[in-house]
């Protein structure tokens, strides 16, 4: 069970980290053109594993990405302090042009895990890079809002005084600042949020849910003011993606993959709910949204086809 992960900068060197800690595989290779960050990462890494896992974790260049079974592409440039995501697109656009058909020269078969970051767009890129090489869309995952619902979840758990697990909920769209938090569907325990709070005597009013809302929706803003990037949330996602793979379990999880409609928007890629398996996407869940929430999922996802669109016009899609 071989992973490869094209760039080793914070996310990538944190994805093989959280790989190693968790036993996920059985050998990890760094890929990145600054050869020796690469090196020195996963020798940094190596040196963990006698404390967590016995992986196997090298350095290398496209070439030692033979036999990968994933391939975790997390190239290119990262965000800056302020900057959207979106305005990520034009910086690292380009680079995808090299970076995967370098990966499917040397494994063909694998299934391609993006992470780079306006994630949305430069999965459909990828998968339409892919395409070109004979690799089904269904090969190409993106990290969509995985970490978003994470965030959702965990937070909602702290005001609620459960364990985030026990919270079932998504954040689906656009990985960005017009995603939607499908409040309407959240349940604890398989019990509607609004009586879960009636029977804890828990107020959820909407001061409170707007303070979630923010605190998901702003939260790689505020870390990157305060750091400079965020890599353990994302990381720790990549690895669960994975597994899941790896291990064909058919978890359901908020990703992104090229769709043919979403919420009345034709041909694009945002987070929804989709079972993961052994060979990539198995089958994609629309969900009961309000009206409202529908609403907001028509707009995020019109924001990325127009952006897609943007592309086309200029030749780069």
């Amino acid at each position: 069970m071989k992973i490869g992960i094209v760039g080793s900068g914070m996310v990538g060197a944190t994805a093989a980290y959280a790989l190693v800690m968790q036993g996920i595989g059985r050998k990890i290779v760094l890929v990145d053109l600054d050869l020796k960050r690469a090196q020195a990462e996963a020798d940094d890494i190596y040196h963990a594993v006698p404390f967590a896992e016995p992986l196997e974790i090298e350095a290398g260049d496209y070439t030692a990405l033979r036999g990968c079974q994933i391939v975790i592409i997390a190239a290119g440039v990262g965000q800056k302090s302020g900057e959207t995501r979106i305005e990520l697109l034009g910086r690292n656009a380009a680079v995808f042009r090299q970076v995967v058909p370098s990966i499917l020269e040397y494994a063909p078969d694998a299934v391609l895990v993006v992470a780079t970051n306006p994630v949305d767009i430069m999965t459909h890129i990828t998968a339409k890079i892919a395409s070109e090489h004979g690799v089904a869309s269904s090969r190409v995952i993106g990290s969509g809002t995985t970490l978003d619902t994470a965030r959702f979840r965990i937070l909602l758990g702290r005001i609620l005084g459960v364990d985030s697990p026990h919270v079932h909920t998504y954040v689906i769209g656009e990985h960005g600042d017009s995603e939607v938090l499908t409040w309407s569907l959240t349940t604890v325990a398989n019990i509607p949020l609004e009586d879960f709070c009636r029977q804890r005597g828990i107020v959820l009013d909407d001061k409170v849910r707007a303070e979630i809302d923010n605190g998901v929706r702003r939260a790689a803003y505020h870390i990157i003011d305060g750091k400079g990037a965020t890599y353990y949330g994302i990381g720790s996602a990549l690895a669960k993606i994975c597994d899941v793979i790896l291990h064909d379990q058919r978890s359901i999880m908020t990703v992104c993959t090229p769709q043919p409609e979403i919420a009345g928007v034709t041909d694009v890629t945002v987070a929804m709910p989709h079972m993961i398996g052994g060979d990539g996407i198995i089958d994609s869940f629309p969900l009961p949204l309000s009206d409202f929430e529908q609403e907001k999922l028509h707009d995020s996802a019109a924001l990325i086809r127009s952006l897609l669109d943007e592309l086309v016009a200029v030749g780069n899609l």
